[in-house]
């Protein structure tokens, strides 16, 4: 199932590549920090000016909307690596589940390991549920998808803007004892304790620190539950890149006027409104009854719509081969080593057997950490990838599917711009 560089879809693997610098900008926070800064910004770090504007620019351009993407990605990958399995005489299900079998496990190791905020169990999981839909056509799986947004989406309206009225109700004065109660706990669910700063702290001071906190209680059982909770917005932006993928449209077939149409449609709509929400948090100080229903509830939506504006866009910039596609494409090929890269450098930054600066650093300060990991991929992706076939963790995931070490250095015969199978993630 090696394909040449020829075969490659330079749209996929730049829009992969861009996916993952993106989503690096919004995970650097909870890498950081104490979770609960990752969810709402003023429960730690987010003090200055310096670290509004920098939620406010991840917010208006960046939150949801790349996450998205690298998910839209990951249906698209998944029927070209069945597809391609297909061709070649294999059972596209053993290729798939074995793929699926092995990325679970790298996420077991990342979570309980090195970071709360993996996301690597989520796609495994959702991903062997996505296979059961790879076979319907565009529309059906289209269908599927607002089905699985909507069920995402809806209970928040429904639930969500009720409960935080009556939150709202129990902070006003003669309030009944029972909201009262309500309201105070919301506040301690949003605000970390001293106690709590320091039991995160300490969660922090070693990796093995990291995992006894991460395997007890109900900490050991997020990743596994993730999948009834976002885990059902994840199967829904599958399925639509599944579909997107199937008509053309990842792949850059359609009218160049149609992506035109598709970027400014989406994009103009969702970063007007994004802004719009920014606007009206900031002049509220992030005060939690204007952030919770814009951050929570009513964005939401946006994230596939922003997703594929910028998906429009990164086809109508690089659809044709240049140096910074390259670059970016590299980073696309090798996405599952630069995302778990990531992770490794902030480990090596933040951990207190390394640089020992988790929780010293605001929100923007930790940002500024950011440009120097998206200068280390795209410096190191395209070399390496001109002489290996696949980045390091890629060539362990698929060695570990197949049973069977894949050869690693490019053969000397072979053009250094050949590519290797089309990676997943």
């Amino acid at each position: 199932m090696a394909t040449s560089a020829g075969e490659r879809i330079l749209t996929l693997d730049v829009i992969r590549g861009i996916a993952v610098m993106g989503i690096l900008s919004v995970n650097i926070v909870g890498m950081a920090m104490i979770e609960d800064a990752y969810f709402y910004p003023p429960a730690y770090g987010f003090h200055s000016t310096g670290d509004k504007v920098m939620w406010a620019l991840n917010s208006i351009f960046v939150d949801g909307r790349f996450r998205a993407m690298f998910s839209i990605l990951f249906g698209a990958s998944m029927t070209l690596v069945v597809t391609r399995a297909i061709e070649a005489g294999k059972k596209g299900w053993r290729v798939h589940y074995a793929r699926m079998i092995v990325l679970l496990l790298f996420g077991c190791i990342h979570y309980y390991v090195l970071w709360w905020g993996d996301i690597l169990m989520n796609y495994a999981l959702v991903g062997m549920v996505a296979f059961a839909f790879w076979r319907l056509k565009p529309s059906l799986l289209v269908l599927a998808a607002c089905a699985a947004l909507a069920y995402s989406y809806v209970p928040a309206v429904v639930f969500g803007l009720p409960e935080i009225h009556e939150i709202k109700l129990g902070m006003q004065p003669g309030a009944s004892p029972a909201l009262q109660e309500k309201a105070h706990k919301a506040f301690a669910q949003i605000t970390p304790s001293p106690a709590e700063l320091e039991s995160d702290r300490q969660a922090h001071e070693s990796l093995a620190a990291h995992t006894r906190a991460m395997s007890h209680g109900d900490a050991a059982l997020d990743p596994w539950e993730s999948v009834y909770g976002y885990g059902i917005e994840t199967l829904g932006f599958m399925l639509l890149g599944i579909a997107a993928f199937k008509t053309g449209f990842l792949t850059g077939e359609w009218p160049r006027r149609r992506y035109v149409e598709i970027a400014v449609a989406c994009l103009g709509f969702d970063l007007l409104i994004q802004t719009y929400a920014a606007y009206l948090i900031l002049q509220a100080n992030l005060d939690p009854f204007t952030f919770m229903p814009w951050d929570r509830i009513f964005l939401s939506p946006l994230r596939a719509v922003g997703g594929f504006g910028y998906i429009a866009l990164i086809i109508l910039l690089f659809s044709r081969r240049s140096a910074l596609a390259e670059r970016f494409a590299a980073i696309g090929r090798a996405a599952f080593t630069n995302y778990l890269g990531s992770t490794i450098i902030a480990t090596l930054v933040f951990f207190g057997t390394f640089g020992g600066l988790y929780g010293q650093l605001s929100r923007g300060q930790a940002w500024l950490i950011v440009p120097v990991i998206w200068a280390v991929m795209l410096l190191w992706s395209k070399p390496w990838l001109e002489r290996y076939n696949y980045g390091p963790f890629e060539w362990a995931w698929r060695s570990l599917s197949r049973w069977k070490l894949q050869p690693m250095r490019k053969a000397a015969s072979r053009s250094p711009s050949r590519a290797a199978e089309f990676p997943v993630a």
